[in-house]
């Protein structure tokens, strides 16, 4: 039976956030780390960012299955305000796996600057954060002779909620492509500690922090709306199908306003060679 629209209207999730085949995407991620680091680079080692988080976590789970143990290197960088949990958390996947790991704290690092900065509200603070994480990332890349491996997921991405240039963005990235949901579920699939699943997702920046407090909307609403809009369905559609057209509304405006974190920076055009800017031929392959 076909419901009325008005009654689709007051369910947030009319239509589910896309699944994911485990087994699958699982098989692919690992050819694809293989494809990227080992053939593509010569690098047989990953350095992975472990937040005790579950994107986190099911990346180091990915490269130790593709690249083995022992040359994954797990780094916490835990700052002054950051949850005890999050280290103890990151600790359950080191031990699960038996990958490298090292704990580098940052407090001395981000106060060192923040210092001239009093002023700095929470969002500077955490850029600020996520950028000095991505400094350590990269020098811990080039002093074991690996590459940085990105967490960032596709929802990430899409909304915006990620600081550019910084700890979440590396040469490769694994998850790019996986909703949150979809994480989730590979997470599940892959065996990661129950504790970081069911946690409340967080970037860890400040006390009571999560990231769906932030957004303003589920992960699981949000990436059923996204995997519509992504194929084309307008906002009265997307509120035909079920949607709450605040949600829409929320979710559209994020995308639209942060179009411009998901490319390399804009090169003004001289001549019809400009990297990332000339389409017609593809000179940087």
């Amino acid at each position: 039976m076909t419901l009325p629209v008005v009654e689709f209207a007051t369910r947030p999730n009319a239509i589910p956030p896309p699944g994911i085949d485990g087994a699958v995407a699982s098989e692919w991620l690992e050819a694809f780390l293989r494809d990227e680091l080992v053939v593509r680079r010569g690098i047989e080692r990953a350095v992975v960012g472990l937040s005790g988080g579950v994107d986190s976590a099911v990346t180091a789970y990915l490269c130790a299955r593709a690249l083995g143990a022992r040359n994954v290197h797990a780094i916490r960088m835990p700052y002054k305000t950051s949850s005890p949990s999050s280290l103890s958390d990151a600790q359950l996947v080191v031990e699960a796996l038996g990958i490298n790991e090292r704990t580098i704290e940052i407090t001395d690092a981000v106060d060192g600057y923040l210092q001239f900065e009093p002023d700095a509200d929470a969002r500077r603070r955490g850029n600020v954060m996520a950028r000095v994480r991505m400094v350590v990332l990269f020098d811990q890349s080039a002093k074991l002779g690996a590459l940085p491996v990105g967490t960032g997921n596709k929802t990430e991405r899409l909304l915006g909620y990620f600081t550019w240039h910084a700890d979440d963005t590396p040469p490769i990235n694994p998850l790019g492509d996986l909703f949150k949901t979809q994480v989730w579920a590979l997470a599940r699939y892959l065996g990661v500690p129950q504790a970081l699943i069911d946690k409340a997702p967080s970037a860890d920046l400040e006390a009571d922090q999560t990231d769906e407090a932030d957004l303003g909307i589920s992960y699981a609403r949000a990436d059923a709306i996204l995997s519509q809009m992504l194929i084309g369905y307008s906002d009265e559609q997307l509120a035909a199908h079920g949607f709450l057209p605040a949600d829409v509304a929320l979710v559209r405006s994020r995308v639209d306003s942060t179009h411009w974190k998901r490319h390399l920076p804009t090169t003004a055009m001289l001549s019809n060679t400009a990297i990332n800017e000339f389409y017609l031929r593809p000179v940087d392959y």
